[in-house]
């Protein structure tokens, strides 16, 4: 029954991202020059990642606060797996962000309050799949991971409330200078891609979580085969 409803989901949002697709390129009209003219169309794909990213870090956050609290391979799968989602999607959000920022700001990077603090969460997140995927895996560099996604997550906040604390170009809110929402197929090309994106946020959260866990019961069940096989010798 789980993975029939998983299915569903997976059937819903791939259904959901070619409506997207098509609605945005096909309906919604172009911004304003000075928005970025036809590039203004990357914001409804720009913002629901940084969104996304968002969620995979209070995933990351919450599972390593909780890992850190009381240890389980399931919390620390989540953690692990909100790590790599935030990575993902944050990626996304910084390759698509300079594209648009070309066009409406003239060049491709600033060293913006949001976009500075928002790369240094990224670069948090790198840090821990590095961390993940070169280290043996022992308590103390899951913990250490567990720490750095606390501390990611944490970041998450400043990132949102940056412009308004220390100004900048990037935009405050969508719908004031620089996301020129001023026809309502926009908003409604904004409100599917936050969805679309939240339901592809969760079928990667739970997909790597899934595969997180199989692997780390793998690792004990050789763990266990190799001592049982040390006695028998």
């Amino acid at each position: 029954m789980r993975d029939r409803a998983f299915e569903v989901l997976l059937a819903v949002t791939a259904a959901l991202f070619f409506y997207l697709i098509a609605h945005v390129f096909l309906a919604t009209p172009p911004a304003q020059l000075a928005a970025g003219g036809i590039a203004q169309k990357i914001l409804y794909f720009h913002a629901p990642a940084g969104y996304a990213m968002y969620l995979s870090g209070v995933a990351c956050g919450i599972a390593s606060a909780l890992y850190l609290f009381r240890p389980s391979d399931r919390r620390d799968a989540w953690a692990r797996a909100g790590a790599e989602c935030a990575v993902a999607f944050g990626l996304m959000m910084l390759v698509s962000g300079p594209l648009w920022g070309k066009k409406a700001w003239g060049v491709y990077w600033t060293w913006d309050p949001r976009l500075t603090t928002t790369l240094l969460s990224v670069l948090v997140y790198v840090a821990i799949v590095v961390l993940r995927a070169f280290s043996g895996g022992g308590d103390a560099e899951r913990r250490f991971a567990a720490a750095l996604g606390v501390l990611g997550t944490v970041n998450l906040p400043i990132i949102h409330y940056s412009v308004r604390l220390w100004g900048g170009n990037h935009p405050t809110v969508i719908t004031g200078q620089g996301g020129g929402l001023k026809h309502p197929a926009m908003v409604q090309s904004l409100v599917l891609g936050f969805v679309a994106m939240t339901l592809l946020a969760a079928i990667l959260l739970i997909l790597r979580s899934r595969v997180a866990l199989a692997s780390t019961r793998l690792v004990r069940l050789e763990e266990a085969a190799a001592a049982r096989g040390a006695l028998d010798t």
